[in-house]
Protein backbone atom coordinates (compact mmCIF):
# COMPACT_ATOMS: atom_id res chain seq x y z
CA UNK A 1 0.00 0.00 0.00
CA UNK A 2 1.53 3.59 -1.02
CA UNK A 3 2.07 6.17 1.15
CA UNK A 4 -0.84 8.48 -0.67
CA UNK A 5 -3.28 5.43 -0.53
CA UNK A 6 -2.97 4.93 3.21
CA UNK A 7 -2.93 9.64 4.33
CA UNK A 8 -6.56 9.29 1.95
CA UNK A 9 -7.76 6.60 4.54
CA UNK A 10 -6.58 8.06 7.61
CA UNK A 11 -8.03 11.38 6.45
CA UNK A 12 -11.55 9.38 5.66
CA UNK A 13 -11.55 7.95 9.19
CA UNK A 14 -10.98 11.14 10.66
CA UNK A 15 -13.98 12.60 8.74
CA UNK A 16 -16.26 10.01 10.01
CA UNK A 17 -15.28 10.33 13.79
CA UNK A 18 -15.53 14.32 13.71
CA UNK A 19 -19.36 13.39 12.17
CA UNK A 20 -20.16 11.08 15.17
CA UNK A 21 -19.39 13.22 17.74
CA UNK A 22 -21.06 15.89 15.91
CA UNK A 23 -24.02 13.19 16.25
CA UNK A 24 -23.59 12.67 20.02
CA UNK A 25 -24.28 17.05 20.47
CA UNK A 26 -27.25 16.43 18.12
CA UNK A 27 -29.18 13.55 19.87
CA UNK A 28 -28.64 14.80 23.32
CA UNK A 29 -28.44 13.47 26.33
CA UNK A 30 -31.79 11.22 26.60
CA UNK A 31 -31.35 9.24 23.94
CA UNK A 32 -29.28 6.62 26.11
CA UNK A 33 -29.40 3.86 23.63
CA UNK A 34 -28.54 5.72 20.59
CA UNK A 35 -25.81 7.15 22.58
CA UNK A 36 -24.08 3.85 23.42
CA UNK A 37 -24.50 3.13 19.83
CA UNK A 38 -22.07 5.93 18.76
CA UNK A 39 -19.48 5.34 21.49
CA UNK A 40 -19.06 1.92 20.19
CA UNK A 41 -18.81 3.04 16.64
CA UNK A 42 -16.28 5.57 17.29
CA UNK A 43 -14.03 3.42 19.26
CA UNK A 44 -13.90 1.30 16.21
CA UNK A 45 -13.10 3.95 14.62
CA UNK A 46 -10.48 4.90 16.79
CA UNK A 47 -8.93 1.20 16.33
CA UNK A 48 -8.92 1.29 12.13
CA UNK A 49 -7.04 4.91 12.71
CA UNK A 50 -4.49 3.39 14.54
CA UNK A 51 -4.08 0.60 12.07
CA UNK A 52 -3.90 2.65 9.58
CA UNK A 53 -0.73 4.85 11.11
CA UNK A 54 1.36 1.96 11.29
CA UNK A 55 0.47 1.03 7.73
CA UNK A 56 1.75 4.57 7.01
CA UNK A 57 4.86 4.29 8.79
CA UNK A 58 5.87 0.77 7.23
CA UNK A 59 4.90 2.77 4.14
CA UNK A 60 7.53 5.78 4.34
CA UNK A 61 10.00 3.45 5.64
CA UNK A 62 10.25 1.34 2.71
CA UNK A 63 12.42 2.30 -0.57
CA UNK A 64 11.32 4.10 -3.26
CA UNK A 65 10.48 2.61 -6.64
CA UNK A 66 13.45 3.27 -8.97
CA UNK A 67 12.39 5.56 -12.30
CA UNK A 68 12.87 4.03 -15.52
CA UNK A 69 15.62 4.46 -17.32
CA UNK A 70 15.92 7.90 -18.64
CA UNK A 71 17.84 6.89 -22.57
CA UNK A 72 14.19 5.51 -22.75
CA UNK A 73 11.88 8.38 -22.23
CA UNK A 74 14.64 10.61 -24.54
CA UNK A 75 14.10 7.71 -27.36
CA UNK A 76 10.36 7.63 -26.83
CA UNK A 77 10.79 11.53 -27.24
CA UNK A 78 12.84 11.70 -30.80
CA UNK A 79 10.50 8.78 -32.28
CA UNK A 80 7.77 11.09 -31.71
CA UNK A 81 9.35 13.76 -33.33
CA UNK A 82 9.81 12.45 -36.22
CA UNK A 83 6.56 11.04 -36.90
CA UNK A 84 4.33 14.66 -35.85
CA UNK A 85 5.71 17.68 -37.56
CA UNK A 86 7.08 20.54 -34.79
CA UNK A 87 4.86 23.55 -34.10
CA UNK A 88 6.70 26.36 -35.90
CA UNK A 89 8.60 28.28 -33.19
CA UNK A 90 7.56 32.07 -32.15
CA UNK A 91 11.00 32.85 -33.80
CA UNK A 92 9.74 31.65 -37.12
CA UNK A 93 6.49 32.57 -37.22
CA UNK A 94 7.64 36.19 -37.48
CA UNK A 95 9.58 35.59 -40.48
CA UNK A 96 7.16 37.37 -42.67
CA UNK A 97 7.22 39.81 -45.34
CA UNK A 98 7.96 43.21 -44.44
CA UNK A 99 7.56 46.82 -46.39
CA UNK A 100 8.14 49.70 -44.88
CA UNK A 101 7.70 53.68 -46.71
CA UNK A 102 9.00 56.63 -45.30
CA UNK A 103 9.99 60.00 -46.12
CA UNK A 104 9.56 63.16 -45.47
CA UNK A 105 7.54 66.76 -46.09
CA UNK A 106 10.20 69.32 -45.71
CA UNK A 107 10.49 73.22 -46.66
CA UNK A 108 14.04 75.16 -46.57
CA UNK A 109 13.83 78.64 -46.55
CA UNK A 110 16.79 81.89 -46.13
CA UNK A 111 18.80 84.24 -46.93
CA UNK A 112 22.05 84.34 -49.08
CA UNK A 113 24.14 87.59 -48.58
CA UNK A 114 26.90 87.07 -51.29
CA UNK A 115 26.09 85.24 -55.01
CA UNK A 116 26.29 81.97 -56.17
CA UNK A 117 25.31 79.93 -59.59
CA UNK A 118 21.55 80.44 -60.06
CA UNK A 119 21.23 76.74 -60.11
CA UNK A 120 22.50 75.98 -57.02
CA UNK A 121 20.24 78.50 -55.33
CA UNK A 122 19.50 76.50 -52.34
CA UNK A 123 22.72 74.97 -51.08
CA UNK A 124 26.13 76.44 -50.26
CA UNK A 125 28.36 74.67 -52.80
CA UNK A 126 32.01 76.28 -52.77
CA UNK A 127 32.40 75.35 -56.15
CA UNK A 128 29.29 77.09 -57.60
CA UNK A 129 30.71 80.49 -56.34
CA UNK A 130 31.37 83.19 -58.65
CA UNK A 131 35.28 82.85 -60.18
CA UNK A 132 35.55 86.35 -61.46
CA UNK A 133 33.75 89.30 -59.47
CA UNK A 134 30.42 90.39 -60.21
CA UNK A 135 29.49 86.90 -62.00
CA UNK A 136 26.13 86.03 -60.39
CA UNK A 137 25.14 89.57 -59.44
CA UNK A 138 23.80 91.20 -57.58
CA UNK A 139 24.14 90.19 -54.05
CA UNK A 140 21.98 88.80 -51.45
CA UNK A 141 18.01 87.15 -51.92
CA UNK A 142 15.60 85.09 -50.43
CA UNK A 143 14.94 81.29 -51.51
CA UNK A 144 12.62 78.92 -50.68
CA UNK A 145 13.01 75.48 -51.74
CA UNK A 146 10.87 71.87 -50.85
CA UNK A 147 13.50 69.97 -53.16
CA UNK A 148 14.71 68.07 -50.12
CA UNK A 149 11.48 66.44 -49.77
CA UNK A 150 12.09 62.32 -49.95
CA UNK A 151 9.89 59.12 -50.70
CA UNK A 152 11.31 55.62 -49.86
CA UNK A 153 10.58 52.29 -50.00
CA UNK A 154 12.30 49.29 -48.46
CA UNK A 155 11.61 45.71 -48.07
CA UNK A 156 12.53 42.25 -46.50
CA UNK A 157 11.42 39.08 -47.91
CA UNK A 158 12.69 35.79 -46.21
CA UNK A 159 14.41 32.81 -48.61
CA UNK A 160 16.55 29.66 -47.94
CA UNK A 161 19.32 32.16 -48.41
CA UNK A 162 18.59 34.49 -46.13
CA UNK A 163 16.06 37.53 -46.31
CA UNK A 164 16.18 39.61 -49.46
CA UNK A 165 16.59 43.27 -48.68
CA UNK A 166 15.29 46.16 -51.42
CA UNK A 167 15.52 49.86 -51.08
CA UNK A 168 13.69 52.32 -53.44
CA UNK A 169 13.93 56.08 -52.83
CA UNK A 170 13.92 59.32 -54.54
CA UNK A 171 13.84 63.27 -53.55
CA UNK A 172 12.89 66.03 -55.88
CA UNK A 173 16.30 67.63 -56.18
CA UNK A 174 17.44 67.97 -59.36
CA UNK A 175 20.75 67.88 -60.82
CA UNK A 176 22.79 67.62 -63.90
CA UNK A 177 20.49 68.48 -67.00
CA UNK A 178 17.64 69.44 -64.16
CA UNK A 179 19.55 71.88 -61.82
CA UNK A 180 17.84 73.95 -60.15
CA UNK A 181 14.65 72.17 -60.67
CA UNK A 182 12.00 70.38 -58.41
CA UNK A 183 12.15 66.95 -60.20
CA UNK A 184 12.37 63.24 -59.43
CA UNK A 185 15.61 62.35 -58.65
CA UNK A 186 16.59 58.72 -58.19
CA UNK A 187 18.82 57.94 -54.69
CA UNK A 188 18.80 54.35 -54.01
CA UNK A 189 17.30 51.28 -56.42
CA UNK A 190 19.19 48.51 -55.00
CA UNK A 191 18.92 45.08 -53.76
CA UNK A 192 20.78 42.65 -51.56
CA UNK A 193 20.70 38.83 -50.75
CA UNK A 194 22.92 37.37 -47.96
CA UNK A 195 26.65 38.59 -48.90
CA UNK A 196 25.73 39.63 -52.54
CA UNK A 197 23.68 43.07 -53.50
CA UNK A 198 23.40 45.20 -56.87
CA UNK A 199 22.08 48.38 -57.75
CA UNK A 200 22.64 52.05 -57.00
CA UNK A 201 23.35 52.99 -53.29
CA UNK A 202 26.31 54.09 -51.75
CA UNK A 203 29.48 53.56 -52.79
CA UNK A 204 32.06 51.76 -50.38
CA UNK A 205 34.73 54.61 -50.66
CA UNK A 206 32.33 56.84 -48.71
CA UNK A 207 30.77 57.38 -45.48
CA UNK A 208 27.81 58.33 -45.04
CA UNK A 209 27.78 58.56 -41.19
CA UNK A 210 30.31 61.32 -41.66
CA UNK A 211 27.24 63.59 -42.62
CA UNK A 212 26.39 66.06 -39.78
CA UNK A 213 23.19 67.22 -38.56
CA UNK A 214 22.50 70.05 -40.72
CA UNK A 215 19.67 71.18 -42.35
CA UNK A 216 21.68 72.43 -45.68
CA UNK A 217 21.48 69.76 -48.18
CA UNK A 218 24.92 69.44 -50.02
CA UNK A 219 27.02 68.44 -46.99
CA UNK A 220 30.81 69.06 -46.31
CA UNK A 221 32.77 69.41 -49.28
CA UNK A 222 35.26 68.09 -48.42
CA UNK A 223 33.69 64.32 -47.51
CA UNK A 224 33.50 61.16 -50.03
CA UNK A 225 29.83 61.46 -51.03
CA UNK A 226 28.60 59.46 -53.98
CA UNK A 227 26.01 56.97 -54.76
CA UNK A 228 26.68 54.86 -57.76
CA UNK A 229 25.79 51.92 -59.64
CA UNK A 230 26.90 48.89 -58.05
CA UNK A 231 27.91 44.95 -57.55
CA UNK A 232 28.79 44.40 -54.34
CA UNK A 233 30.08 41.72 -52.38
CA UNK A 234 30.54 41.57 -48.14
CA UNK A 235 32.05 38.67 -46.73
CA UNK A 236 31.68 40.09 -43.31
CA UNK A 237 29.01 41.72 -41.68
CA UNK A 238 28.26 41.05 -38.12
CA UNK A 239 27.92 43.94 -34.96
CA UNK A 240 31.90 44.84 -34.99
CA UNK A 241 33.21 44.26 -38.32
CA UNK A 242 32.05 44.98 -41.83
CA UNK A 243 34.14 44.28 -45.41
CA UNK A 244 32.82 45.36 -49.07
CA UNK A 245 34.46 44.91 -52.29
CA UNK A 246 32.52 46.50 -55.12
CA UNK A 247 33.24 46.98 -58.95
CA UNK A 248 31.35 50.43 -59.98
CA UNK A 249 30.13 51.87 -62.97
CA UNK A 250 33.16 54.11 -63.79
CA UNK A 251 33.04 57.76 -65.18
CA UNK A 252 35.02 60.97 -64.85
CA UNK A 253 35.37 64.69 -66.06
CA UNK A 254 37.96 66.71 -67.92
CA UNK A 255 39.18 70.42 -67.82
CA UNK A 256 40.74 71.56 -71.18
CA UNK A 257 42.18 74.60 -69.13
CA UNK A 258 43.80 77.07 -71.36
CA UNK A 259 43.41 75.09 -74.14
CA UNK A 260 39.45 74.85 -73.98
CA UNK A 261 37.77 75.32 -77.27
CA UNK A 262 41.23 74.40 -79.39
CA UNK A 263 39.59 72.31 -82.28
CA UNK A 264 42.80 69.94 -81.85
CA UNK A 265 40.43 68.95 -78.81
CA UNK A 266 37.34 68.58 -80.35
CA UNK A 267 37.80 64.64 -81.38
CA UNK A 268 39.06 63.83 -78.17
CA UNK A 269 36.51 61.11 -76.29
CA UNK A 270 36.47 59.43 -72.92
CA UNK A 271 36.24 55.60 -72.54
CA UNK A 272 35.63 53.30 -69.78
CA UNK A 273 36.47 50.24 -70.72
CA UNK A 274 37.06 48.93 -67.01
CA UNK A 275 34.64 49.43 -63.98
CA UNK A 276 35.78 51.31 -60.84
CA UNK A 277 37.08 49.09 -58.05
CA UNK A 278 36.38 50.04 -54.01
CA UNK A 279 36.32 48.55 -50.63
CA UNK A 280 35.58 49.56 -47.59
CA UNK A 281 36.36 47.70 -44.31
CA UNK A 282 34.52 48.75 -40.71
CA UNK A 283 35.37 48.44 -36.78
CA UNK A 284 32.66 48.91 -34.74
CA UNK A 285 33.53 49.46 -30.91
CA UNK A 286 31.62 51.06 -27.56
CA UNK A 287 32.98 54.50 -28.29
CA UNK A 288 32.34 54.48 -32.15
CA UNK A 289 34.04 53.52 -35.07
CA UNK A 290 36.83 53.56 -37.93
CA UNK A 291 36.58 53.09 -41.22
CA UNK A 292 39.31 52.41 -44.17
CA UNK A 293 38.32 53.21 -47.32
CA UNK A 294 39.67 52.38 -50.76
CA UNK A 295 39.24 53.13 -54.82
CA UNK A 296 41.23 51.80 -58.18
CA UNK A 297 40.11 53.38 -61.36
CA UNK A 298 41.20 53.74 -64.86
CA UNK A 299 40.36 57.32 -66.68
CA UNK A 300 41.16 56.75 -70.87
CA UNK A 301 40.38 59.04 -73.49
CA UNK A 302 41.10 58.57 -77.45
CA UNK A 303 41.42 60.83 -80.24
CA UNK A 304 38.97 59.69 -82.78
CA UNK A 305 40.29 62.01 -85.45
CA UNK A 306 41.44 60.26 -88.60
CA UNK A 307 44.81 61.71 -88.85
CA UNK A 308 45.43 63.43 -85.81
CA UNK A 309 48.46 66.46 -85.95
CA UNK A 310 49.30 65.45 -82.50
CA UNK A 311 49.39 62.51 -79.83
CA UNK A 312 46.42 63.17 -77.64
CA UNK A 313 44.93 60.21 -76.34
CA UNK A 314 46.25 58.60 -73.23
CA UNK A 315 45.43 57.27 -69.43
CA UNK A 316 45.37 58.30 -65.75
CA UNK A 317 44.71 56.12 -62.81
CA UNK A 318 42.61 57.85 -60.21
CA UNK A 319 43.41 56.18 -56.67
CA UNK A 320 42.09 57.41 -53.17
CA UNK A 321 42.07 56.40 -49.67
CA UNK A 322 39.40 57.34 -47.16
CA UNK A 323 40.19 57.19 -43.37
CA UNK A 324 36.41 58.02 -41.46
CA UNK A 325 34.95 57.50 -37.78
CA UNK A 326 32.27 58.52 -35.35
CA UNK A 327 33.67 58.93 -32.07
CA UNK A 328 31.45 58.68 -28.78
CA UNK A 329 32.98 62.07 -27.00
CA UNK A 330 30.28 62.12 -24.10
CA UNK A 331 26.69 60.57 -24.12
CA UNK A 332 25.85 64.00 -26.02
CA UNK A 333 28.56 64.19 -28.37
CA UNK A 334 29.49 62.75 -31.05
CA UNK A 335 32.51 63.98 -33.25
CA UNK A 336 32.61 63.27 -36.54
CA UNK A 337 35.96 63.13 -38.76
CA UNK A 338 37.41 62.54 -42.11
CA UNK A 339 40.76 62.40 -44.15
CA UNK A 340 40.51 61.53 -47.97
CA UNK A 341 43.52 61.78 -50.03
CA UNK A 342 43.97 61.02 -54.23
CA UNK A 343 43.86 61.77 -57.50
CA UNK A 344 41.40 61.44 -60.23
CA UNK A 345 38.70 60.81 -57.76
CA UNK A 346 37.03 64.04 -58.09
CA UNK A 347 33.89 63.01 -59.01
CA UNK A 348 33.51 60.69 -55.39
CA UNK A 349 33.60 63.98 -54.07
CA UNK A 350 30.60 65.81 -52.64
CA UNK A 351 31.58 69.22 -54.07
CA UNK A 352 35.07 68.99 -56.33
CA UNK A 353 35.27 70.09 -60.05
CA UNK A 354 37.02 67.79 -62.79
CA UNK A 355 39.35 65.03 -62.62
CA UNK A 356 41.54 65.01 -65.11
CA UNK A 357 43.06 68.12 -66.58
CA UNK A 358 46.12 69.08 -69.11
CA UNK A 359 49.51 69.88 -68.60
CA UNK A 360 52.26 70.96 -70.13
CA UNK A 361 55.25 68.70 -71.82
CA UNK A 362 57.93 69.70 -73.41
CA UNK A 363 57.52 66.58 -76.50
CA UNK A 364 56.43 68.59 -79.55
CA UNK A 365 54.70 65.41 -80.64
CA UNK A 366 52.65 65.43 -77.52
CA UNK A 367 52.26 68.84 -76.39
CA UNK A 368 49.62 68.56 -73.52
CA UNK A 369 48.94 65.22 -71.66
CA UNK A 370 45.92 64.49 -69.56
CA UNK A 371 46.98 64.04 -65.95
CA UNK A 372 44.93 62.99 -62.49
CA UNK A 373 44.39 65.98 -60.34
CA UNK A 374 45.96 65.32 -56.59
CA UNK A 375 42.90 65.90 -53.91
CA UNK A 376 42.74 66.57 -50.34
CA UNK A 377 39.74 66.16 -48.16
CA UNK A 378 38.90 66.99 -44.61
CA UNK A 379 36.07 67.21 -42.32
CA UNK A 380 35.44 67.94 -39.00
CA UNK A 381 31.93 67.83 -37.20
CA UNK A 382 30.69 67.85 -33.50
CA UNK A 383 26.88 66.96 -33.16
CA UNK A 384 25.75 68.07 -29.66
CA UNK A 385 22.38 66.72 -27.92
CA UNK A 386 20.87 69.64 -25.49
CA UNK A 387 18.50 67.50 -24.40
CA UNK A 388 15.60 65.65 -26.38
CA UNK A 389 13.82 68.99 -27.59
CA UNK A 390 17.15 70.60 -28.46
CA UNK A 391 20.35 69.75 -30.31
CA UNK A 392 22.89 71.68 -32.59
CA UNK A 393 26.32 70.59 -35.47
CA UNK A 394 29.38 73.05 -35.37
CA UNK A 395 31.90 72.51 -37.71
CA UNK A 396 34.19 72.85 -40.92
CA UNK A 397 35.07 71.05 -44.16
CA UNK A 398 38.27 71.48 -46.80
CA UNK A 399 38.81 70.83 -50.31
CA UNK A 400 42.60 71.39 -52.06
CA UNK A 401 43.61 70.55 -55.24
CA UNK A 402 47.21 70.56 -56.87
CA UNK A 403 46.19 72.34 -60.14
CA UNK A 404 48.00 71.23 -63.31
CA UNK A 405 50.11 73.86 -65.30
CA UNK A 406 47.74 74.43 -68.03
CA UNK A 407 44.60 75.13 -66.20
CA UNK A 408 43.08 78.06 -66.27
CA UNK A 409 44.01 80.85 -63.73
CA UNK A 410 40.21 80.87 -62.59
CA UNK A 411 40.00 77.47 -62.21
CA UNK A 412 38.76 76.23 -58.82
CA UNK A 413 41.37 75.87 -56.51
CA UNK A 414 40.33 75.52 -52.52
CA UNK A 415 37.18 75.99 -51.18
CA UNK A 416 36.08 76.03 -47.93
CA UNK A 417 32.45 75.09 -45.86
CA UNK A 418 31.55 75.71 -42.46
CA UNK A 419 28.09 75.79 -40.29
CA UNK A 420 26.33 75.91 -36.70
CA UNK A 421 22.77 75.62 -36.12
CA UNK A 422 20.38 74.94 -33.39
CA UNK A 423 17.22 72.02 -33.98
CA UNK A 424 14.14 71.88 -31.89
CA UNK A 425 12.31 68.79 -32.06
CA UNK A 426 8.48 69.85 -31.08
CA UNK A 427 7.83 66.29 -31.33
CA UNK A 428 10.25 63.14 -32.01
CA UNK A 429 9.17 63.66 -36.25
CA UNK A 430 9.06 66.62 -36.79
CA UNK A 431 12.29 69.22 -36.67
CA UNK A 432 12.36 73.16 -36.86
CA UNK A 433 15.40 74.79 -36.89
CA UNK A 434 17.95 77.62 -37.71
CA UNK A 435 21.35 77.61 -39.72
CA UNK A 436 24.27 79.31 -40.37
CA UNK A 437 26.45 78.64 -43.31
CA UNK A 438 29.57 79.50 -44.31
CA UNK A 439 31.26 78.82 -47.78
CA UNK A 440 34.65 80.17 -49.38
CA UNK A 441 35.97 80.04 -53.01
CA UNK A 442 40.14 80.10 -54.03
CA UNK A 443 41.04 80.75 -57.44
CA UNK A 444 44.33 78.61 -59.16
CA UNK A 445 46.62 81.80 -59.80
CA UNK A 446 44.77 84.79 -60.16
CA UNK A 447 44.30 85.90 -57.11
CA UNK A 448 41.02 86.07 -56.77
CA UNK A 449 38.40 84.11 -53.74
CA UNK A 450 34.99 84.93 -52.33
CA UNK A 451 33.43 84.54 -49.48
CA UNK A 452 29.70 83.56 -48.99
CA UNK A 453 26.93 83.41 -46.15
CA UNK A 454 23.68 82.50 -45.52
CA UNK A 455 20.80 82.15 -42.79
CA UNK A 456 18.51 79.12 -43.48
CA UNK A 457 15.30 78.30 -41.85
CA UNK A 458 13.92 74.82 -42.29
CA UNK A 459 10.67 72.99 -41.39
CA UNK A 460 10.87 68.75 -41.69
CA UNK A 461 8.18 66.67 -40.76
CA UNK A 462 9.03 63.16 -41.19
CA UNK A 463 7.25 59.81 -41.62
CA UNK A 464 6.69 56.37 -41.58
CA UNK A 465 4.29 53.04 -42.44
CA UNK A 466 4.88 49.13 -41.71
CA UNK A 467 3.34 46.33 -42.78
CA UNK A 468 3.70 42.71 -42.50
CA UNK A 469 2.09 39.58 -44.28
Amino acid sequence: MTPTIVVTRIIRSLLLMLLSVCSLVAFGRGQDQNLQQLQDKLQKLEQEVQELKGELSKAQAAPAPTAPPRTTVIVRAEEEAEETPAAPTEEKEKKKNTVDLYGHVMLDSGYEFGQSDPDWFDVMRPTKLASFPGQYAPDGKVYFSVRQTRFGVKTATPTGLGDLKTIFEFELFGTGVDAGQTTFRLRHAYGELGHFGAGQTWSPFMDIDVFPNSLEYWGPNGMVFFRNVQVRWAPIQNDRTRLIFAAERPGASADGGTYAGRVELQNVKPKFDMPDFSWQARFMREWGYVQLAGIFRKISWVDTAPNPPFELGGDALGWGINITSNVNLTKKDVGRFAFVYGAGIQNYMNDAPVDVALKNTTNPLKPVEGVALPILGLVSFLDHNWSSRFSSSIGYSLVNIENSNAQAPSDYHQGHYALTNLLYYPVPSVTVGGEFQFGRRVNFSDGFNVNDYRLQFSFKYNWKKGFTF
